[in-house]
């Protein structure tokens, strides 16, 4: 076992988990990496098309969605060596509370859109 791997706080303990379930890991964390890319993808748009709202409106949610753009990898990360850190020490897993703040702004983005959508501008 080598213990050079990066980060040591993850794998300077326990030991090495399934490769199936590190693997598994490390696929959550690639789609929390594209949900960043689409979140980021998204603020561009609602800055650059024209919805036909108020401007406003409109760069405070092309900035609500980068800003969730920008937290993501962080959150992504930390729940990575979370659940990482969990699986080697044999505990159970952690539970959603680092993605709860991404998820949540994501709720309020669709509710802003869907009350555009309904009311008409």
């Amino acid at each position: 076992m080598s213990d050079d791997r990066w980060p040591a706080q993850v794998y300077g303990e326990g030991e090495d988990p399934d490769y199936r379930f590190s693997l598994a890991n490390e696929r959550t964390f690639l789609a929390w990496l594209r949900t960043t890319l689409a979140l980021l993808a998204a603020g561009v748009a609602v800055d650059v098309l024209d919805l036909g709202v108020p401007d406003g409106f409109t760069r405070a949610l092309a900035a609500m969605l980068l800003v969730l753009g920008a937290i993501c990898p962080a959150l992504a990360f930390l729940r990575w060596a979370m659940a990482e850190r969990a699986m080697r020490r044999g505990e159970s897993l952690p539970s959603l509370g680092v993605a709860a703040a991404v998820i949540t702004g994501v709720i309020l983005v669709a509710a802003a859109v869907l009350a555009v959508v309904v009311t008409g501008s």
